[in-house]
């Protein structure tokens, strides 16, 4: 059964730092992270595909590194200079097919994780 396993959320304040983890049981050829804040819609984040390329949505660039061991299969979130806008709950989504991280949506990813919830407090 193909699973994905968040973990390492939590609560900072703002100007923190938190990393999620994204643990696959399959080798995906891309990954991704979205978040829906409160009364927000469910937004892209930042994606990376098996080959390395990478795209950030303009709000956390600079701010946000996702990286993956393929390894492990497993992705990951570095989340610096964190602010109270970031507060959403985290979804981690991959895809077995092969997609372009800049165009990637919702719909391109048919995996999905339950979600790790992070807050910053001002």
């Amino acid at each position: 059964q193909v699973q994905l396993v968040e973990s390492g959320g939590g609560s900072v304040q703002a100007g923190g730092s938190l990393r999620l983890s994204c643990a696959a049981s399959y080798s995906f050829y891309c990954m991704g992270w979205f978040r829906q804040g409160p009364g927000k819609e469910r937004e892209k984040v930042a994606a990376i595909s098996i080959d390395g390329s990478i795209a950030y949505t303009d709000s956390v660039k600079g701010r946000f590194t996702i990286s993956r061991d393929n390894g492990e299969n497993t992705a990951y979130l570095q989340m610096d200079s964190l602010k109270p806008d970031d507060t959403a709950m985290y979804y981690c989504a991959a895809t077995k097919w092969v997609c372009s991280v800049v165009d990637a949506t919702q719909a391109t990813f048919g995996y999905w994780g339950q979600g790790t919830q992070v807050t910053v407090s001002s």
